[in-house]
């Protein structure tokens, strides 16, 4: 096999667990599920972006960053004033005293497009935005915070200070960002009704080949020399910077890698939700994603997907069921995971699957031999002498 193919795969068995997930989400959901309980899986899709992204930072990079929400909610801020510039064209403003600008800029009194609304009418350089501008915030919290050796649990209450700002931000900035209510009403994607069952289920085509298309980006980061420092910074810091390398430099580089999958998942949480408002940013979102690598493991990229369904599976579950207590069970299921399964699904699998099947193959194909007459008669596959003589 080529080896950079291999490295994407992560070997015989990352390819086997990739074709798993592929047909989970890729065959299963879309036959299984109708049009409204897909939608939902997509959505819980675009939050696998973080958790993917975490595996990286957290779990491979020790760096544990609580504030993931920022960057999903810039990404998808990004993408929903785009839809919004082009969902308030002056024909279906015109009831508006201002045409042609947002809905809640007219009610905020504001009489013309911002400066900063104006390059969003461009969907290049939205795409642009969407992945440029979490990534400088990131790239400046981390020439900020690891060029300083600032690490460890007061880097993870600086990006919580960081998300809570950030919520603060946009919910008093009323008129520029719609406020508590965020930014709503989304339509069209270039004149594409994006609201109907077709275009959803094609936007959750579009989000899990993006979501595989990360994965494999990140494995090739984690089987590449970049992955195998990693480990050791997260292990080791103080050896590997006294070896000679810049610590500071993979830290910041690891983290806008975190930073652009966030942002990738926001924008199409904004597509395919048709919204985006600040409590997607906050502490309490952004402690969720940590959640979802948490349940799926955070040293496992697959994992990672299969702890954001799970955990957004339950979460609507009980909060269907259970609205006044959802929250203090997602934090039960986070402490006890922690404190039990740190290693979560993937380390579970590790340790109890693998053993389970190794034990489960020889007892079928004992059963299969009992059962099967024939199979008693068989020859051995030794050589037989004939084959074994030279003429």
């Amino acid at each position: 096999m080529n080896p950079t193919l291999d490295k994407l795969l992560g070997g015989k068995q990352g390819a086997i667990g990739l074709l798993v997930l592929a047909a989970l989400i890729l065959v299963v959901f879309p036959l299984a599920l109708d049009a409204f309980r897909l939608n939902m899986v997509g959505k819980y899709l675009t939050y696998a972006f973080v958790a993917v992204g975490l595996v990286l930072c957290w779990g491979y990079g020790g760096i544990l960053s609580l504030g993931q929400g920022i960057f999903f909610g810039l990404g998808g801020y990004c993408m929903a004033m785009f839809l919004k510039l082009e969902a308030s064209d002056p024909e279906s403003t015109k009831i508006q005293s201002t045409p042609g600008i947002p809905d809640f800029m007219d009610w905020n009194q504001i009489t013309e497009l911002p400066l900063l609304w104006q390059p969003f009418h461009s969907f290049g350089f939205t795409l642009l935005a969407v992945i440029g501008v979490p990534v400088i915030l990131a790239l400046v919290i981390g020439l900020t915070m690891f060029k300083r050796r600032v690490g460890d649990v007061y880097f993870s209450i600086v990006t919580q200070a960081i998300a809570l700002i950030l919520t603060v931000l946009i919910i008093g900035q009323q008129g520029y960002t719609g406020g508590v209510n965020g930014i709503t009403d989304l339509k069209t994607l270039m004149g594409w009704d994006i609201r109907s069952d077709e275009a959803k289920l094609i936007l959750y085509f579009v989000s899990a080949f993006l979501l595989f298309g990360c994965i494999l980006l990140a494995r090739f980061i984690i089987a590449s020399k970049l992955g195998r420092l990693l480990l050791a910074m997260r292990d080791k810091e103080e050896r590997v910077r006294f070896s000679g390398y810049d610590v500071a430099s993979f830290k910041i580089f690891v983290f806008c890698v975190g930073a652009a999958f966030a942002a990738i998942g926001g924008a199409m949480f904004s597509l395919q939700v048709g919204f985006m408002s600040p409590s997607f940013v906050g502490i309490v979102p952004s402690i969720e994603m940590v959640i979802f690598a948490a349940v799926g493991g955070r040293l496992s990229l697959l994992g990672a997907v299969y702890g954001a369904l799970l955990v957004n599976f339950g979460k609507t579950y009980f909060s269907e069921s259970f609205p006044e207590l959802w929250l203090y069970l997602m934090g039960g299921l986070f402490i006890a995971v922690v404190m039990y399964f740190p290693n979560g699904i993937a380390g579970l699998w590790d340790s109890h699957g693998k053993r389970w099947l190794a034990r489960l193959m020889p007892a079928r194909k004992a059963a299969a031999v009992a059962v099967d007459p024939v199979a008693k008669t068989l020859p051995s596959k030794q050589p037989t002498p004939e084959l074994e003589t030279t003429p």
